[in-house]
């Protein structure tokens, strides 16, 4: 029999000590509390602004990390905000609001984080916000949550719950946003335009219907009372449903389409000039965001430009009510419809 010779195993290398409080405060020349003071950005003491620029220099130097648990101990709550990730495709206009709203939240030395909550919604999704002890919770829509979630989130320490979307929850701040209006003032512009035979572009995305269903409703409101009809035109965000719906257009007999929103009426508009569709001879077009990308088309797209909320207001909403997590909700009606005409219409 071969004896196998035993191998030596090779040390590994000793891990570096993880730096503390003690240590920032002995290469700022600084005590402990003043190194506290400084990296919480504690107002109730006043600092020198060399002696903070030491401190953040000395931290930086040592791979310093102010430990959030313990941070949180002597607030008595986290500064982390929890951001659901959205389950529906967003744009480029809701996405500069979110990281707006970031910023604007870091600046006021909360934590955002993203959490996907893959398969969960309404109040399960709440639970699993709940574990993760926010202390303000921010929900791009409804998505089904309900005053139970709400409940759920308050118990678990969570000073703030804002709902963004359509419709508020009792007992949640609340964003409401408008987009029947951008509905309505798109299709009022048409109307302005001599368009009689209107159709609107409701998104076949799962998802949108939270957005789609109050815009093609605000194209209704402003028909009515009028001789204009209103057509109903389900759509795929793909090029080869574009073109099908493009084909049927002289079928259709449609003089003017409110796209639901840029990125549709962009694809649905070059769809219609491949079938010799002339813009807007033929058929007016008109989106909504008011992307730069339409302007650069040609012809150049009409739009609805759209008011989103300040980041840095709601930032200041959520500081507030966790400062005041006792006061009664705050609910504000935003989102400003504009139209922007344009060669398209």
């Amino acid at each position: 029999m071969v004896q196998i010779p035993k191998q030596s195993t090779p040390s590994s290398p000793a891990q570096p000590a993880v730096p503390t409080s003690a240590d920032v405060a002995r290469l700022a020349g600084v005590s402990r509390a003043t190194v506290s003071y400084v990296l919480n950005n504690t107002s109730a003491v006043r600092i020198s602004e060399p002696t903070r620029r030491r401190v953040h220099e000395a931290a930086k130097e040592l791979g310093y990390v102010p430990h959030a648990a313990a941070r949180s101990l002597r607030a008595g709550h986290s500064r982390t905000v929890l951001m659901p990730a959205p389950t529906i495709p967003v744009g480029p206009l809701h996405s500069q609001f979110l990281n707006d709203l970031q910023w604007a939240l870091g600046r006021l030395d909360y934590t955002v984080v993203q959490y996907g909550t893959a398969g969960l919604s309404g109040d399960d999704a709440a639970r699993a916000w709940a574990e993760l002890r926010p202390v303000a919770v921010l929900v791009p829509g409804p998505g089904g949550l309900g005053p139970k979630g709400v409940a759920v989130l308050k118990r678990s320490g969570a000073r703030a719950v804002v709902t963004i979307g359509p419709a508020s929850v009792d007992g949640a701040h609340a964003l409401l946003m408008d987009h029947e209006g951008v509905g309505r003032a798109a299709t009022a512009h048409l109307l302005e335009r001599g368009r009689r035979r209107i159709g609107v572009v409701v998104p076949a995305e799962p998802g949108l219907d939270e957005f789609s269903v109050p815009r093609l409703a605000g194209a209704r409101r402003a028909l009515h009372g009028t001789t204009a009809t209103l057509r109903e035109l389900p759509l795929a965000y793909e090029e080869e449903a574009a073109a099908r719906l493009a084909a049927r257009w002289h079928h259709l007999g449609l003089d003017a389409v409110f796209a639901y929103n840029d990125e549709y009426a962009m694809l649905l508009m070059r769809a219609l000039q491949d079938e010799g569709i002339a813009i807007p001879h033929d058929t007016a077009v008109i989106g909504a965001d008011d992307l730069m990308l339409g302007r650069l088309l040609r012809p150049r797209l009409s739009t609805v430009h759209i008011e989103l909320p300040s980041g840095r207001h709601l930032a200041e909403l959520v500081d507030r009510a966790v400062r005041d997590p006792g006061a009664a909700p705050e609910t504000h009606r935003v989102l400003g419809a504009t139209v922007v005409h344009r060669d398209s219409s």
